[in-house]
C-alpha cells in the first residue's frame, strides 16, 4: 500500500506496478512481516533507485522481522547488505525498530504497530491522518489482543482485514494463521466501532466463492473485496 507518495505499507509485488520516479520518492517502508508476498520488492527497490536518492531508506518492523531479512535476504548470498553500501556512513538502507504499541510520526500521519498472529513476527498497523485512520490487519488469524486496540480508535474509518481462504479450507487457515469467511464473521462481531471494511489477501482462484461466503455471514458490516488501484482519503 503506497501512503501519499513517500511511504509503503509492506513491499509485496505491487510496488513493480510504480515507476522510478515514484519508487525514488519512497522514505519509508512500514513491514507487517517477513514472509515473501509482502516483501519480495523491497531488495529490488533500493537497487533500482540508488543512484535517484541522496538519503536512505527507512525500514521500519519489528526487531525479529529485521533480524530475519538480515539474515536471510540482505545476507550477501541472496541480496547484498545495502546497510553498508556504498559505505555505513551513506547506506542505502536504514533498519528502525519497532515495539508493538509503538508509534511513528511521518509529517501530519502517525503508524502504530498493531498486534497480529501469524506464523512468523508479525503486526498490523494503524494509519492515523490526524483526522481519521485506516487499519491495516496485515496476514494474522483469530486476535483477541487485536480487537481491544481497535475498539479504542476513536477515529476509524477504514479497516482492511484478511481472509484468504474459503470456509472448505478452514484447516488450512488454522494451520497458516489465516482467516477464512466464518472466521472473519466471529473476528468482526467483536469490532465496536462503525468502519468501512475491506477485504484482502484473498487467494487467486477462490477469490469470488470467499466473497460470497463472506457476504453470507460476515453480518451488519458488509466487508467488501480490496480492488487493485483502489484509494483510501483520509
Amino acid at each position: 500500500m503506497l501512503v501519499d507518495d513517500d511511504l509503503l505499507i509492506d513491499a509485496g509485488t505491487g510496488v513493480a506496478d510504480l515507476s522510478l520516479g515514484e519508487l525514488a520518492l519512497i522514505d519509508h517502508v512500514f513491514l507487517t512481516h517477513s514472509h515473501l508476498d509482502h516483501i519480495a520488492s523491497l531488495p529490488l527497490l533500493v537497487d533500482s533507485v540508488s543512484d535517484l536518492r541522496d538519503r536512505p531508506l527507512t525500514v521500519h518492523a519489528t526487531a525479529a522481522t529485521l533480524a530475519i531479512i538480515g539474515e536471510h535476504i540482505f545476507n550477501w548470498v541472496i541480496w547484498p547488505d545495502f546497510r553498508v553500501i556504498p559505505s555505513p556512513e551513506k547506506a542505502l538502507i536504514h533498519y528502525q525498530a519497532m515495539a508493538l504499541g509503538e508509534s511513528v510520526r511521518i509529517g501530519s500521519r502517525t503508524v502504530t504497530a498493531l498486534p497480529a498472529e501469524h506464523t512468523v513476527p508479525a503486526v498490523g498497523y494503524q494509519l492515523d491522518s490526524g483526522v481519521a485512520s485506516l487499519v491495516f490487519t496485515g496476514d494474522t488469524t483469530v486476535n483477541d489482543s487485536f480487537w481491544p486496540v481497535v475498539n479504542r480508535i476513536a477515529n476509524l474509518r477504514y479497516l482492511l482485514i484478511e481472509t484468504a481462504f474459503p470456509n472448505h479450507e478452514r484447516r488450512l487457515a488454522d494451520v497458516s494463521k489465516h482467516l477464512c469467511p466464518s472466521m472473519l464473521a466471529e473476528e468482526l462481531a467483536k469490532l465496536e466501532r462503525e468502519a468501512e471494511v475491506y477485504v484482502s489477501h484473498l487467494k487467486p482462484g477462490q477469490s469470488e466463492l470467499t466473497m460470497l461466503e463472506i457476504e453470507r455471514c460476515a453480518g451488519r458490516f458488509k466487508p467488501r473485496m480490496l480492488q487493485h488501484n483502489q484509494i483510501f482519503e483520509f
